[in-house]
């Protein structure tokens, strides 16, 4: 049997994109889907994109919450998408932050965004084509990852705040939402 071929991936981000913005959150009763997120997201799968959430999580280099609150969360959030058929193929996460750390996780790492450690652990540990794939995010760290990583488009969404001027720079496209950002996609690609 030959390997199987590197895929492409859609990098999402979570807070802002999947869910609602909120600050630091990490309990299940806070987490809610934006609208249009499970019918992006099956989209990009059904067209053979590999789902895979990347975030920040400031929120337990502060001391808000802990790795075990932010592993709840995750479980609930892909058992929630699961039940309308879709698959993350990955969900990472960055714990650090530079100035506001505590402890550990007080850190100048990769894989916070803007860095794209994230996407290159990911591309190799799932075998992901970075060159075919794509990121969607709410701020401008977000595409200057997947710029960092050599992803092939880097999208904005409208997340309900203001978006940055850096963000829409740095965008090959703003939509409003998760669906239409898959639209968009899946129409370059005809």
């Amino acid at each position: 049997m030959s390997p199987a071929l590197p895929r492409p991936a859609a990098f999402i981000d979570r807070d802002g994109v999947i869910n609602e913005e909120r600050d630091y959150a990490f309990r299940t009763e806070d987490f809610h889907l934006l609208p249009g997120v499970v019918q992006g997201l099956r989209a990009l799968q059904d067209a053979g994109y590999a789902l895979v959430v990347v975030t920040n999580q400031a929120g337990i280099a502060r001391g808000y919450y802990t790795e075990a609150d932010y592993q709840v969360l995750t479980a609930h959030m892909q058992a929630l998408l699961a039940g309308h058929g879709v698959h993350l193929s990955g969900v990472y996460h960055c714990p650090h932050h530079a100035t506001a750390g505590i402890g550990a996780y007080r850190l100048d790492c990769s894989c916070r965004k803007p860095q794209p450690g994230m996407l290159l652990q990911a591309a190799v540990e799932l075998k992901l084509d970075l060159a075919r794939s794509f990121i969607v995010g709410d701020k401008a760290s977000d595409l200057q990852a997947g710029h960092a990583a050599g992803v092939r488009w880097a999208l904005l969404v409208e997340s309900g705040h203001s978006l940055e001027p850096a963000a829409q720079a740095e965008a090959d496209a703003v939509l409003p939402g998760l669906a239409q950002a898959a639209d968009w996609v899946l129409a370059q690609r005809e």
